[in-house]
């Protein structure tokens, strides 16, 4: 491999987004980050982690009274805003692609690292039947509760992503590549992925 290499992976709800991550991860022997960067965003700012699960991939105002881990910042009238939070995540992605490769699950990692010439920036997408078949069964819900939770989840990624990028989420001409994870699988999808890197010149190998 590169001496370096990061995959910025967006995905649609109930795409199997994660599970190709992972599988990344796994491949390529990186680590991957999504639930992860709350952790190191709250570690790194001196806030409880709850501010950054409260808030992700979505915008919102919330008072630091509230979420502040010492409680030194007391005063209700004090807040802490998406501006605020959304670079302070930033900062800890653009830390984590200086020091090592990566997969990085959404969080508009792809434009925060735009700059960069060791990325990939991959989309993961899948039918809407298989989607909501996913999520029906992953969270035991009906049909219908399914198909609303991924319409609210995706409307509220890409609000998320439109506002703070400038761009268009989900839109082909965002990303290097954006693929289908239901026609080749999860596994399958994780080595296009790794195919489409090594054809790039950024893998210099195959994965494991």
């Amino acid at each position: 491999m590169n001496d370096k290499i990061i995959i910025n992976l967006g995905r649609q709800f109930g795409s199997g987004g994660k599970q190709v991550a992972l599988e990344l991860g796994r491949k390529l022997g990186i680590p991957v980050y999504d639930n992860e960067l709350i952790t190191k965003a709250a570690e790194s700012s001196g806030f409880s982690p709850d501010v950054f699960r409260k808030k992700d991939e979505k915008r919102n105002l919330f008072p630091v009274s509230s979420f502040f881990a010492t409680q030194t910042f007391g005063s209700p009238k004090n807040y802490l805003n998406g501006e605020n939070l959304f670079q302070i995540q930033s900062s800890v992605i653009r830390d984590i692609a200086e020091k090592e490769s990566a997969v990085i699950v959404g969080r508009c990692a792809d434009y925060i690292l735009r700059d960069l010439k060791c990325t990939v920036d991959v989309f993961i997408t899948a039918p809407e039947d298989i989607r909501t078949g996913r999520i029906m069964d992953r969270m035991n819900l009906s049909k219908e509760k399914a198909k609303d939770l991924i319409e609210k989840t995706d409307r509220k990624r890409e609000t998320y992503y439109n506002y703070y990028t400038f761009g268009n989420w989900g839109v082909a001409s965002n990303y290097d590549l954006c693929v289908d994870s239901s026609i080749l699988g999860i596994e399958g999808t994780a080595d296009f992925i790794i195919d489409f890197a090594v054809k790039a010149g950024l893998l210099h190998r195959e994965a494991k």
